[in-house]
């Protein structure tokens, strides 16, 4: 038995949800450490409060994934996650910015820190069900276009969240100054609309799709009867999951944890390398107009890189057709990884712009080849688990970063945080490099069928 092949539109609207946690996700990513550092963080401390949020994920991702596997309610397998997901992080977006209000209780960075765990774990709970139904409920033919809409969708959700608040502080004259240790009013907003978009756009996803029940998926598994058998596991059992996954899964650690090395990096360092490389401002600058200014502008430039990634992403499913998965991942990479280093010679922040057409190519091609490739060889009934598992290679570099980011940054860097983005970018070549040797049996049915 096969499965249905979905319209553009139902692919469009299974994935619609992914927008609006997008949108969010980068509000925290080009916000969070100006906002942090607007509380009284120093530079070389800002790796240590993003630390929370990819441990948590460690933990919560594999859990998560056993659960969606094992659930079936009135609302699905995969849609009870990722709408309390959203949930919580809206929440987290919500309260963020004001963590001042917490003073009484709490010094307003602890507040803030914390707020940023919440919206990163509540983000991967909502991200990885979404990615687990798209592989649910699209035939392996179609799951490249899949994960490619949900590409589009994250750069659509990626550039609005991304450059909110510089459109309403220039466009829309909210001010963008505030008193020392205080949030401007026109990132306070951002986050209040980031919220609002997250759990509308989540809720029509809910209610315009439809998922698999565990017999049908069971129909469409070609190795149901040892699923069936690994049903009766326990959640214990994610280790043994662990110690079981595919080879194609290991083969692609290597270039998951590289590629997100370099991702964090450029995430926690990206504000204060290029207010003090690029614009020439003090590392010590946190409140200034001139500071909030550059911040500003991080997040347009951030909005670039995903506006790039949502159009190349129209074009990943027919090059990745004519030279395949893995070189496709592997071109990108490069390309990004070169756009990195570049942010290190540019002469002025507007040549910043070309620097983020790179890292776009690459962000398009890391949100969607390594989980086209993963898809076929996972099993239908661990689908959920193994996604959760795969999250690993995702959070430990994160988790690694955070810890050795900060220190090396203040004892090897001087203090300058530019050379944690040349860093990245050499992460990214690494990763290129890694995906040569990984195996994508599907990869080699869809280009059987062209040829």
């Amino acid at each position: 038995m096969n499965k249905r092949k979905l319209s553009f539109w139902e692919i469009w609207n299974m994935s619609f949800g992914f927008l609006g946690i997008q949108m969010g996700f980068a509000l925290q990513n080009a916000n969070a450490s100006r906002i942090l550092q607007i509380f009284g963080a120093d530079v070389h401390e800002l790796s240590w409060f993003w630390i929370v949020a990819p441990l948590t994920g460690l933990i919560v991702q594999p859990i998560i994934g056993y659960y969606s596997d094992k659930t079936w309610t009135r609302l699905g397998r995969r849609r009870p996650f990722f709408l309390t997901g959203a949930i919580l992080a809206s929440i987290g977006l919500l309260l963020m910015p004001n963590a001042d209000m917490f003073t009484a209780f709490l010094p307003s960075l602890w507040v803030g820190a914390g707020m940023l765990m919440i919206m990163d774990a509540s983000f991967n709970v909502a991200m990885e069900p979404f990615r687990a139904l798209v592989a649910d409920n699209l035939p392996s033919d179609q799951r490249t276009l899949g994960f490619s809409v949900q590409t589009i969708l994250i750069g659509i959700g990626a550039v609005i969240g991304s450059w909110l608040p510089y459109v309403l502080a220039n466009w829309f004259n909210v001010s963008n100054e505030a008193q020392v240790g205080e949030v401007p009013l026109h990132l306070l907003l951002s986050f209040i609309i980031g919220a609002v978009v997250l759990v509308s756009s989540i809720l029509l996803t809910v209610f315009t799709t439809k998922e698999y029940s565990p017999e049908e998926l069971s129909q469409f598994d070609e190795d149901s009867e040892e699923s069936l058998e690994e049903e009766k596991s326990s959640l214990m059992n994610i280790f043994s999951d662990f110690r079981k996954m595919p080879l194609t899964m290991k083969q692609l650690s290597g270039v998951q944890f590289f590629s997100w090395f370099g991702l964090f990096g450029m995430w926690v360092f990206s504000t204060p390398a290029i207010a003090h490389h690029v614009y020439g401002l003090p590392l010590d600058d946190h409140s200034s107009e001139a500071y909030q200014n550059a911040g500003d502008w991080v997040g347009v430039l951030f909005g670039v890189y995903n506006a790039v990634s949502a159009v190349f992403a129209f074009f990943l499913p027919y090059i990745a057709l004519k030279i395949g998965r893995k070189l496709t991942h592997s071109v990108s990479l490069v390309i990004g990884g070169l756009g990195l280093i570049s942010i290190y010679l540019v002469p002025n922040e507007h040549w910043l712009m070309l620097s983020m057409v790179g890292i776009g190519i690459a962000w398009a091609s890391i949100l969607a080849m390594p989980y086209a490739i993963l898809a076929g060889s996972i099993p239908a009934k661990k689908m959920g688990v193994y996604m959760g598992i795969f999250n690993f290679f995702i959070v430990l570099p994160q988790i690694i970063n955070a810890i050795i980011g900060g220190p090396v940054v203040k004892y090897f860097y001087g203090g300058n945080p530019i050379y944690a983005l040349v860093i990245s970018g050499i992460s990214f070549i690494i990763a290129a490099l890694l995906v040569v040797r990984v195996k994508d049996a599907d990869d080699k049915t869809l280009l059987n069928k062209i040829n």
